[in-house]
C-alpha cells in the first residue's frame, strides 16, 4: 500500500460516529471512520496476506502470511463503506453484512469488532 493508514484521536471519532448514527454524518465523515477503523484493523491484524477493499475509501492488507505484491491477492474482502463501518463497530453481525470475501483467510469475524 502507498502510505500506512493511522487511527483518529479517540474524541474526533466519536464525534464522527455521533453525527453517522443521528443520520447527519456527511461523505467525509463516512470515510473518515472508515479509513481509522482499518487502521485499527492493520494495528490488531498485521500483515499482508488479506487485502481488505472498502469501496470507495480505501483498501489495506492485513493478516500475517504469505505476503501479496501483484495481481489478485490469495483473499480478499470487499464491502462498503457503510457496511464496514458497521461492522467494524459491532453494529452488524460478520454474517448479515453484504461482504463478497474470498479466499480460505478471508472471514475477518473473529477480530470484530475493533471498537
Amino acid at each position: 500500500m502507498a502510505h500506512q493508514l493511522k487511527p483518529l484521536p479517540v474524541e474526533e471519532f466519536d464525534a464522527i460516529c455521533a453525527r453517522l448514527d443521528a443520520g447527519g454524518g456527511s461523505r467525509d465523515d463516512l470515510k473518515a471512520a472508515t479509513k481509522h477503523l482499518l487502521a485499527l484493523l492493520t494495528q490488531k491484524a498485521p500483515g499482508n496476506s488479506v487485502e481488505v477493499r472498502i469501496l470507495p475509501f480505501a483498501a489495506v492488507q492485513c493478516l500475517a502470511g504469505a505476503r501479496h505484491t501483484r495481481g489478485t491477492p490469495p483473499a480478499v474482502v470487499e464491502m462498503d463503506a457503510a457496511n464496514w463501518v458497521a461492522v467494524a463497530r459491532g453494529r452488524l453481525a460478520w454474517k448479515d453484512a453484504k461482504i463478497s470475501a474470498s479466499g480460505e483467510r478471508s472471514d475477518l469475524s473473529p477480530l470484530l469488532p475493533l471498537v
